[in-house]
């Protein structure tokens, strides 16, 4: 089991630890409706060092991207950031990403914790065709998220860039917490703005501390991987293993808008069929309307209570007290509107499919 650099630290503030992608992981410490509301009216700092990176730079680079990535790669320039995903020999998706251009010739690419080694090996074997040079440092590296309205005020004094003018999906390798080279990126997982920062393992403490002493008069807490899951629930945001895997098509998973197929990526042939002729099944967003908590896992029926799909992610949530989730279910009962009803223990309790995200910033 491997742990981040501040697993000890998350021992001390009483953190409730689990397994979570091969790692040692802070699930809670206060509770996770307590941090969810945190995060969205205030400031919470996550350990996401968990997650894989991977260096793709060289004359080859932008061209091998393009192959084993869905977006176009072409629309990045230094200091931007694009949301992707690797679409496998099969019509599923290897892993969802994110890539960072640092550089004319030189990408970041963000990985899923649970598929690091999955995706590393893959994109060694497709490299073969391309030589580019690609690098995984995801043991070298740190990462944390200081995610809410108050976190851009409250990590302002930690940089002399101005983190304002960070536009959504850019990024910028400045000083921060008396360190240089730390990568400052707008790419947050909760719908919350904010930060997310990059830095050397060997930095990790010293950046903590400096971030928990900034954030101290915005009372910023810690904040654990159960709330991560609330936020992006609730701001519609798929998560790999739930609404997305190797064998479900992207399209289905509503992915369409960063499925470029004219340049002609690994598969899109298939891809752009599925675009053309629609899938059998569809993922859609729901309110339960009664009282009850949909859980991942539960099956989903229509009206006349046959069933039609199932529910890949669920909660009560924090922000609209109420049930909320995500569900596959067959495309002629994924209007917005339609009444679906989700099977909880022995009763059929009924939900609407809504539009996502099922909360609106303010």
């Amino acid at each position: 089991m491997k742990k981040t650099p501040f697993f000890d630290r998350h021992n001390q503030l009483g953190a409730k630890m689990a397994e979570f992608g091969g790692y040692q992981m802070p699930i809670q410490y206060s509770g996770v409706k307590q941090e969810h509301l945190t995060v969205r009216n205030g400031v919470g700092v996550f350990d996401v060092s968990h997650m894989g990176e991977f260096i793709v730079e060289g004359e080859n680079a932008l061209t091998f991207l393009q192959y084993i990535c869905s977006n176009d790669l072409n629309k990045l320039t230094p200091g931007k950031a694009q949301y992707n995903y690797f679409p496998n020999d099969k019509g599923g998706i290897v892993d969802d990403l994110i890539v960072y251009q640092l550089g004319s010739q030189k990408y970041l690419l963000v990985v899923n914790a649970s598929n690091i080694d999955k995706d590393w090996q893959w994109v060694l074997a497709r490299n073969e065709d391309f030589d580019a040079e690609i690098y995984n440092i995801s043991d070298q590296m740190g990462q944390l998220a200081i995610q809410g309205p108050k976190a851009i005020a409250a990590m302002q004094c930690l940089t002399s860039f101005d983190l304002i003018s960070l536009s959504n999906y850019s990024h910028v390798t400045a000083d921060f917490a008396d360190c240089e080279g730390v990568l400052i990126a707008t790419t947050g997982y909760t719908g919350a703005g904010g930060i997310e920062i990059y830095f050397k393992q060997s930095q990790a403490i010293k950046v903590w501390t400096a971030i928990m002493d900034a954030g101290r008069s915005f009372d910023i807490q810690p904040i654990g991987l159960a709330a991560r899951d609330t936020l992006r629930l609730e701001m519609g945001f798929c998560l790999y293993g739930n609404e997305i895997n190797d064998t479900r098509s992207p399209i289905s998973a509503g992915l369409g808008w960063v499925t470029k197929t004219e340049t002609d990526f690994l598969n899109a042939k298939l891809h752009q069929k599925a675009i053309d002729e629609g899938t059998p099944e569809k993922l859609v967003g729901f309110e339960i309307e009664t009282r009850g908590i949909p859980r991942t896992g539960y099956f989903i029926f229509d009206k006349n209570q046959q069933p039609i799909g199932q529910v890949t992610s669920g909660t009560q949530s924090p922000s609209l007290n109420k049930g909320i989730g995500m569900g596959y279910v067959k495309s002629s009962n994924a209007q917005l509107g339609e009444t679906i009803l989700i099977k909880i223990r022995d009763k059929f309790l009924p939900a609407k499919v809504v539009k996502m995200p099922f909360y609106k910033p303010k």
